[in-house]
């Protein structure tokens, strides 16, 4: 079975030939290939170079052998091309002029991908030549509350109270403002899928700063109409992931994701139960671990795919979030070799 057969089994559900592995932000600082690439541009610059992101995307899967690749990109780009205009440098993301209000809302336009995020999918068109069918891309975007909070607040956030008060006291803004955001994503993902993303992952990287209540209203629901909004006989399988969600896990799955990923928080045999037997897993390494003795690694590998047993359904192997910026590299390689493995329970 091929890597490529491998991920995308998974994700139907079925068991492939072994568990397929793939690390959230694997294209990053921790591999001395991406910082010298890095060191001759900026963030923004990097997203925004089709050649640069192509190659910055392929090294982590010839570097640790993981069985997908992720598109390097960033979320916030969506809004930039809504008509935001978006600061990344070392400081984080900045929008300098945040949504205030409902009049902002209606100043924002949604995208034409082929014309105003045309340099993501060049990457892809690239990406996938180079690929050559050894493993799948996966695109992505950012989920829509996480997109508005980012919009609202003009910067990360500890809690995200300016957008947790502007978006639950209006709720005619909030519907206005995540709409258009949610028909801005649709298109833009059904464009990857076009351009030949063989899956997508949507990030709710701050589900977890939601009440389940107000997730009810203001997360899930949107990334359901984003889903919806794909093409009918779209095949390619979507993952839904969010950060602190063990109480979302829930609504994750009934957004109609294929797949919800899981952080480090909530064991997969536990999330099983909260997800159903509809979706398949991914995750859940604490990212952490990958700074133990190579032991210590193998036994929460060996923790993490024996949940996966008991769970039952599809698993991709993942970390509970991103890669850590210091991570030994041999130690991120031995993690996909111990997976691949499949560690038999002792």
């Amino acid at each position: 079975m091929s890597r490529e057969d491998r991920f995308i089994k998974a994700c139907r559900g079925d068991q492939p030939d072994c568990t397929p592995v793939w690390f959230m932000r694997q294209a990053g600082r921790y591999l001395k290939e991406y910082r010298a690439v890095r060191a001759k541009v900026s963030f923004l610059t990097l997203c925004k170079t089709p050649d640069l992101a192509a190659e910055v995307t392929m090294q982590p899967v010839d570097i640790l052998g993981v069985d997908a690749a992720i598109l390097f990109s960033d979320i916030l780009v969506v809004p930039e091309a809504m008509g935001m205009h978006l600061v990344l440098d070392d400081a984080g993301p900045q929008f300098p002029e945040p949504l205030r209000g409902p009049a902002d809302a209606r100043r924002l336009h949604v995208p034409d991908p082929e014309r105003e995020l045309r340099y993501v999918l060049d990457a892809i068109r690239l990406i996938r030549k180079q690929l050559a069918g050894k493993v799948p891309l996966i695109g992505f975007c950012g989920a829509p509350w996480t997109l508005a909070a980012y919009m609202i607040e003009g910067h990360t956030s500890r809690s995200f109270e300016r957008a947790k008060a502007a978006l639950l006291a209006d709720e005619a803004f909030a519907h206005d403002l995540l709409t258009r955001i949610s028909d801005a994503l649709t298109s833009y993902l059904q464009a990857q899928l076009d351009t030949g993303a063989d899956a997508l992952q949507i990030f709710d990287s701050w589900a977890g700063a939601l009440a389940p209540s107000d997730y009810a209203r203001l997360g899930a629901p949107y990334i359901a109409q984003v889903l919806q909004g794909l093409r009918r006989d779209r095949k390619q399988p979507v993952i839904v992931f969010g950060v602190e969600t063990g109480e979302l896990l829930g609504q994750l799955a009934a957004t109609g994701a294929d797949v919800v990923g899981v952080d480090w928080r909530v064991p997969l045999d536990e999330a099983r139960g909260r997800v159903g037997p509809a979706a398949a897993l991914q995750g859940n390494l604490d990212p952490a671990s990958l700074f133990l003795p190579a032991p210590a690694i193998e036994a929460r590998v060996r923790r993490v795919l024996e949940e996966a047993r008991r769970a039952r359904g599809g698993h991709v192997f993942n970390l509970g979030h991103g890669i850590l910026p210091a991570t030994p590299v041999e130690n991120a390689k031995l993690a996909v070799e111990l997976v691949h493995r499949g560690l038999p329970a002792r």
